[in-house]
């Protein structure tokens, strides 16, 4: 699901289809007037209207092209007044788009851009929040990207304000959805200022959950597995994800270390084990989707002595993969940790035999008793 930005606006729809459109005429007409007061009040108003109703949004849309032209005024209230009324115009348009492809068709890009550097911090974030928006669209990601906007982003995300340094990330997570911009924004260095973020948010939050899944793009080539472990704290941010973070969060911190571990096992397996990684780990074989307790598994098998079976004597089964990882653990409290986790998995995986077991046991029967004698709740077809 792509990120969006929201704007709070001071009232709500009209009460009636007939106060709306009457509404929305008045301000259409007040937009094409030539006085700049004027058309800053239809811009307001504008924003009031949609900032719920997406009847309003559709029926608003031929205001976007006197908007983007109010943009390129030498006015800071004419900017900001149609900035807000774009912003509220583009969001809750998933279905086709339009609007938000309307804005960038409409030349937009340029202008909003440039208040990306603007000195003014309420036009940096307004800025932000709109290429956030527009960058939700597929067609329009390429078309953002070759408007120079990735470098100023990650320079919003290094040092703007809170609130810009999060629209900026989720941006550019919308952005890298496009695969050809992965290697763009691997440019720019964003990792340390990724990480920097990525330690302060809640690790159950929207944030973290796109700050995981920028590093697991981005740890696909080496130089962004350079730049995470190079960073002070980088890895461990990332296992902090994958012990606390949302359902998905921990997917992408999981396929993050697994990629690491893939691409070099001799030379990342230590600093991922260094950073108490087992634990969690652990915890995600078992509680974990699919795909985070198969990844689990795997990275499991990678960080353990050798990448290879052992022997007849010890067979490779998860457990004893597990336990003889517990047996490399220095720290006393994480070895306490992983040793409860891996007592919770065997307990676990014995459950789930056992219900096995049962339901086999329910749906087999024996050949020589009468059918009518074992409940079923199948029906025969």
């Amino acid at each position: 699901m792509e990120s969006e930005a929201h704007f709070p606006t001071t009232s709500s729809d009209p009460d009636t289809p007939r106060a709306a459109t009457t509404a929305i005429n008045r301000t259409l007409h007040l937009l094409l007037s030539d006085d700049a007061d004027s058309q800053i009040q239809a811009a307001k108003e504008i924003r009031r209207l949609t900032k719920t109703s997406q009847r309003c949004r559709r029926q608003l849309s031929p205001a976007v092209g006197p908007l983007v032209s109010m943009l390129r005024l030498d006015s800071v209230d004419s900017s900001e007044a149609a900035l807000l009324a774009l912003l509220n115009l583009a969001v809750k348009d998933e279905k086709d788009w339009r609007n938000k492809v309307n804005i960038v068709a409409s030349g937009a890009l340029e202008p909003i851009i440039g208040f990306l550097q603007s000195q003014n911090s309420n036009m940096q974030e307004y800025a932000t929040a709109a290429l956030l928006t527009l960058s939700a669209s597929t067609i329009n990601k390429p078309t953002i990207s070759a408007a120079g906007s990735i470098p100023l982003l990650v320079e919003i995300l290094r040092y703007g304000s809170p609130q810009a340094r999060v629209d900026a990330v989720l941006a550019l997570y919308n952005l890298s959805t496009y695969s050809d911009n992965i290697s763009i924004i691997l440019e720019t260095k964003p990792i340390p200022s990724i990480v920097d973020l990525l330690k302060t948010c809640k690790k159950s939050s929207k944030t973290a959950e796109k700050c995981s899944a920028l590093i697991e793009s981005l740890v696909g080539f080496e130089d962004g597995r350079t730049a995470l472990t190079s960073e002070e704290g980088g890895v461990l941010a990332v296992v902090e994800v994958l012990e606390n973070g949302s359902v998905q969060s921990r997917e992408h911190a999981v396929g993050a270390l697994l990629t690491m571990c893939q691409s070099d096992r001799c030379k990342y397996r230590e600093p991922i084990l260094r950073e108490g990684v087992i634990p969690g780990l652990l915890e995600l074989t078992v509680q974990g989707t699919p795909k985070s307790q198969s990844k689990a598994q795997t990275l499991l098998r990678l960080l353990r002595d050798s990448p290879h079976p052992r022997s007849e004597l010890q067979p490779d089964t998860l457990e004893n993969i597990v336990s003889n990882l517990i047996s490399q653990i220095d720290s006393e409290e994480q070895s306490r940790k992983a040793k409860k986790m891996l007592a919770e998995m065997v307990q676990v995986s014995m459950e789930q035999s056992l219900r096995h077991l049962q339901q086999r046991a329910v749906v087999c029967t024996p050949t020589d008793l009468p059918i009518n004698n074992c409940t079923s709740e199948v029906s025969l077809k």
